[in-house]
C-alpha cells in the first residue's frame, strides 16, 4: 500500500519491496531496512521518479530529499498555490513550468553532532521525488552481488541514497527509464549510466521519439507547445543540440553532414544542407524576375462596406470586398460584423434575415453543449481523467493570456470567465483534440473583438478548423508547414538559406513559434487583429503566412550575416523580434514576393503546389497603382519539365552564385539521379 500524499499521474513503473539501507542501526538491524514503492510516473509534460516509503502517510508538501550523507536532508517546498479567475485553488503540482522559473526551492537542514535524521517509529523519515529532466547518472551494482541496487545522482551533484531491490531485478526501471532518456555507460566506469550522451545513435528520428512518451522538451512540445514554444522558445531547440553535442566541451560542434541528418530526421521530409547530398541533382538558375512594389490602402470602414450591401443585407461584390480588406484591413468598427464572414460562421451570400435564423440556431447549440461539461457532478469528473486535464490545462492558461489587455486584466475579470467557458465547450464541440495549450492565444483576439460568448464562440471554432492540423498530437501540420518554407525560403535567397545551414539553422525550427499560433506571439495586439484579418480574406494566395515568414526573415538577413551570427545569437535575435515588427512593412514584402512569383514563368512545381497555383488562377491586385483590377497569373503543370531548365549536379551548382538554386523534398524527388 502506498504511502499518503502519493503524486498523481499515470504509473509507468511500480515495484514495491525496493529499501533503503538507513544508517539508523547496526547492519542487521531489521530497523535500518526502510521498505518502500518506488514508481515513474508520467503527469502532464513531466516524468518524475518517486520513492517513499510504505508505511509513512507524508503530506506531499512536505517531501524530503535525501542530501550527500545522512548529517543533511533536502526539503522541497511548494510555491504557492496558483488562483484560478474564480477563485478556486488549482491542484498542487510539483511541475517545472517553464514561465515561472523560480516555481520550487530547495533548503539545506544540517544536523548537529552526527545526528541522523528524525525518527518516525523508530524508522528515518526517508522520500524523495525528482523529474527526469534533472537526472545526470545512475549507478548500478556490479553483478554478483546479491540484490541489486541503484544509486541516482542529480545534475546539482545531490546523491540520492542506495534503492536495494530486494524483490526483483531493477533492470525493468532502467528499460521503463530509456523510453524517455537516452542511457549509455561511461567510459570510465561501465557500473555508471550517463544522461544524453552522444553514443547513442543519432538515427532515431524525431518523429518516433513523438511516438512513444517522450522525455523533458520534446515531450513538451507534444504535449504543452504553448510553454514549450512561447516561453522557453530557445531551450527547444537547445536541448535537440545539447543531446547531440554532449557534456565533452570538445565535441561542442558536430560536424555539419551529422547535424543535417539528425535535424532531417527531427521533422521528417526537411531536408539540411540539401545540396549537398550525393545522388541528386539540382535545379536551378530560376530567374524570379524583378519584385513589383505594392501600397496598402485605408481599412474598410463601417460606410464603405454598408454601401456594399443590398435591402435584404446581402454583400453585392464579395470578390472586391475581400481585395479590400486584404489591401488595407478594416476599422475596428466594422471587425464585429465582417470577421463572422471572413471566418465563415456567416455565408458570403447570406440575408440579414437568414444570419439571424442561423445565429439563434447556433446558440442553441453552443448552449447545449456548454451545459454539458457544466452539469457534470464532481464525483463523474473524478471518473474522467481528459476532462480532468482539459479544465486543469485551461484553467492555467486563461490566468496567463494576454492580461495587460484591459479587456483581461485584473481579477475575477468577466473576460477570463467568457474565455474560460468558451475552451471547456469547445472541447465538447471537438472532445478528441480538447484544449491544447496555445488555443486560448487564437481565441483572445476573437472574444475581444466579438464581446460575445457565443459569437466568439463559432468564430473560435471556424478558426480551429483552419488550425487544426498544427495542435493534433502527432503535429503533421506543423511538419509540413516547416518544409513548405524551407522549399519558399530556398528558391527566394539560396544564398541566405546555405549560410543559416552553415550556422545549424537550415532546418527553420526557430519559425516554430510564429506558425503554431500565426504570429500571435510576434506582434502587438492590436497589430495582430489586422495581420489575422488580411490573412483570412485568402488572398493573394494559398499560404500566404509562409510568405509573411520569408519577409521578415529578409528583413532580418543583412543583420544575420553581416554580424556573423551563429546558432545561439540567431536564435536570439530573432527571439527577440517579438513586438519589433512592423506590421505594415511586412504585410507590402509579402505581397510583392508573392506577385514575383506568381508573375514568374518558370515557377517549380514544388512552389506551385505550396501556394496553390497549379493548373489554378490567381487574382491579385494591381501592385503600382493600389486599384483592384485582376491580375491573372498560370503556372501549369509543365511549368518546370527537367528537361526545360540547365539542371546541374550538386557540385556545380555550389560554383554558380548567380543562380538561385531549389533544393526543395519536393523539388528534389523530381529529378532524381
Amino acid at each position: 500500500m502506498a504511502a499518503a500524499g502519493v503524486v498523481s499521474g499515470k504509473i509507468i513503473y511500480e515495484q514495491e519491496g525496493v529499501y533503503i539501507h538507513s544508517s539508523c542501526g547496526k547492519a542487521n538491524d531489521q530497523d535500518s531496512l526502510i521498505s518502500g514503492i518506488l514508481r515513474v510516473l508520467e503527469k502532464d509534460a513531466e516524468v518524475i521518479v518517486d520513492w517513499r516509503p510504505l508505511d509513512d502517510a507524508l503530506d506531499s508538501s512536505s517531501i524530503l530529499y535525501a542530501g550527500k550523507d545522512s548529517s543533511s536532508v533536502v526539503e522541497w517546498t511548494q510555491a504557492p498555490k496558483e488562483r484560478t479567475h474564480r477563485g478556486s485553488e488549482l491542484q498542487s503540482s510539483y511541475e517545472a513550468e517553464w514561465d515561472m522559473v523560480n516555481t520550487v526551492s530547495f533548503k539545506k537542514k544540517p544536523h548537529t553532532n552526527g545526528d541522523a535524521p528524525s525518527h518516525r517509529n523508530g524508522k528515518s523519515k526517508w522520500s524523495f521525488l525528482f523529474s527526469l529532466t534533472d537526472l545526470k547518472s545512475i549507478k548500478q551494482s556490479k553483478e554478483g552481488m546479491g540484490w541489486s541496487y541503484l544509486v541516482f545522482c542529480l545534475k546539482d551533484d545531490v546523491v540520492l541514497p542506495a534503492l536495494h531491490f530486494h524483490q526483483g531485478d531493477s533492470k525493468l526501471l532502467i528499460e521503463s527509464l530509456e523510453k524517455y532518456v537516452v542511457l549509455c555507460e561511461s567510459p570510465q566506469d561501465n557500473r555508471i549510466l550517463l544522461v544524453n550522451c552522444q553514443n547513442k545513435s543519432l538515427s532515431q528520428s524525431f518523429e518516433n521519439l513523438l511516438d512513444e512518451p517522450a522525455y523533458g522538451l520534446i515531450q513538451k512540445i507534444k504535449k504543452d507547445p504553448y510553454t514549450a514554444t512561447m516561453v522557453g522558445f530557445s531551450k527547444v531547440t537547445n536541448y535537440i543540440f545539447d543531446s547531440l553535442r554532449g557534456s565533452d566541451p570538445s565535441t561542442h560542434q558536430r560536424p555539419p553532414s551529422e547535424m543535417a541528418d539528425f535535424l532531417s530526421d527531427a521533422i521528417p521530409g526537411l531536408k539540411i544542407n540539401q545540396q549537398e547530398e550525393l545522388g541528386f541533382e539540382v535545379i536551378t538558375r530560376i530567374d524570379l524576375g524583378e519584385r513589383p512594389v505594392v501600397h496598402r490602402r485605408e481599412p474598410v470602414s463601417l460606410e464603405e462596406w454598408t454601401k456594399s450591401v443590398d435591402s435584404e443585407g446581402r454583400l453585392l461584390n464579395v470578390e472586391s470586398m475581400k481585395q479590400k480588406i486584404f489591401r488595407g484591413g478594416l476599422s475596428h468598427s466594422l471587425r464585429k460584423q465582417a470577421w463572422k464572414f471572413l471566418l465563415g460562421y456567416f455565408p458570403w451570400d447570406s440575408t440579414k434575415e437568414e444570419r439571424a435564423q442561423l445565429q439563434k440556431q447556433k446558440t442553441d447549440e453552443y448552449f447545449r453543449m456548454k451545459l454539458q461539461w457544466k452539469s457534470i457532478s464532481e464525483e463523474q469528473e473524478k471518473r474522467n481523467s481528459r476532462l480532468r486535464d482539459y479544465r486543469s490545462l485551461i484553467e492555467k492558461d486563461v490566468n496567463r493570456t494576454d492580461r495587460t489587455n484591459k479587456f483581461y486584466e485584473g481579477q475575477d475579470n468577466p473576460g477570463l470567465i467568457l474565455l474560460h467557458d468558451i475552451l471547456m465547450t469547445y472541447c465538447m464541440y471537438d472532445f478528441d483534440l480538447g484544449y491544447i495549450q496555445g488555443m486560448s492565444d487564437l481565441l483572445s483576439p476573437l472574444l475581444y473583438v466579438m464581446e460575445n460568448e457565443v459569437d466568439a464562440f463559432w468564430c473560435f471554432a471556424s478558426y480551429m478548423d483552419q488550425m487544426h492540423q498544427n495542435f493534433e498530437e502527432q503535429m503533421q501540420g506543423m511538419k509540413t508547414q516547416l518544409v513548405q518554407l524551407s522549399t519558399l525560403l530556398r528558391l527566394l535567397d539560396s544564398g541566405f538559406c546555405s549560410y543559416l545551414e552553415s550556422q545549424d539553422s537550415g532546418y527553420l525550427y526557430f519559425c516554430f513559434r510564429w506558425l503554431l499560433i500565426r504570429f500571435k506571439r510576434e506582434f502587438s495586439f492590436l497589430d495582430i487583429l489586422r495581420l489575422w484579418e488580411v490573412m483570412w480574406t485568402e488572398l493573394p494566395c494559398k499560404n500566404f503566412h509562409l510568405l509573411l515568414c520569408c519577409a521578415i526573415l529578409e528583413s532580418e538577413k543583412q543583420q544575420i550575416m553581416e554580424k556573423h551570427y551563429g546558432f545561439n545569437e540567431i536564435l536570439k535575435h530573432i527571439n527577440e523580434l517579438s513586438m519589433k515588427i512592423d506590421v505594415e512593412d511586412i504585410l507590402c514584402k509579402a505581397e510583392a514576393i508573392s506577385l514575383q512569383m506568381t508573375q514568374c514563368k518558370e515557377l517549380p512545381q514544388a512552389v506551385c503546389e505550396i501556394l496553390g497555383l497549379q493548373d489554378s488562377e490567381v487574382t491579385t491586385p494591381d501592385s503600382d497603382t493600389g486599384e483592384d483590377d485582376n491580375v491573372g497569373t498560370t503556372c501549369p503543370t509543365s511549368a518546370f519539365p527537367s528537361n526545360t531548365f540547365p539542371v546541374l549536379a550538386a557540385s556545380e551548382a555550389k560554383d554558380d552564385s548567380s543562380a538561385q538554386t531549389l533544393a526543395s523534398p519536393n523539388a528534389c524527388r523530381l529529378t532524381p539521379a
